[in-house]
């Protein structure tokens, strides 16, 4: 999946990642802190800070102990909250590390790794029921789907 774009969801007035893959068939929204949302939003404008924020940070000792992030998981939506795991390989030892969605992508995007969603999380996301927070989702998914391309930019992992 790429991030596709970071918006501020008009009607819960929060901060919302989009995800969408390559053959732009799946989209995901994740809504997400607005701390969140500045650190991605940060490394996607390529900002680069005096001192290194808390992303910044992980990533550096990542590498410092010789390891690397080797991909991004969002693994689970239960209960309308998503999960995620950091796939690591620190010195040839494989780890797997519980995140946040919002705090994954933004170490990936530091790291230049690739996110994944697991495909139960994708139809959970299209399935949910009629919540306030699913029809915001889907005006947001209808928002999104009538916007100009250009206009959201095109971000890359």
């Amino acid at each position: 999946m790429d991030v596709k774009a970071l918006i501020v969801d008009p009607i819960a007035n929060m901060p919302v990642i989009i995800l969408r893959d390559d053959e732009e068939k799946n989209f995901l929204p994740i809504w997400v802190g607005v701390f969140e949302a500045n650190a991605i939003a940060l490394q996607m404008e390529g900002i680069t800070t005096p001192r290194p924020m808390t992303h910044d940070l992980l990533r550096n000792v990542i590498s410092q102990v010789r390891g690397e992030v080797e991909k991004v998981l969002i693994s689970k939506l239960q209960e309308n909250t998503f999960y995620a795991e950091i796939y690591l390989d620190i010195d040839g030892r494989k780890l797997t590390v519980d995140s946040r969605p919002s705090d994954a992508i933004a170490l990936a995007l530091r790291a230049s790794a690739p996110v994944f969603v697991e495909e139960t999380v994708l139809e959970k996301s299209r399935a949910q029921d009629d919540s306030a927070e699913s029809q915001s989702s889907e005006r947001l998914r209808k928002w999104f789907e009538e916007a100009d391309p250009d206009s959201l930019g095109n971000y890359k992992m």
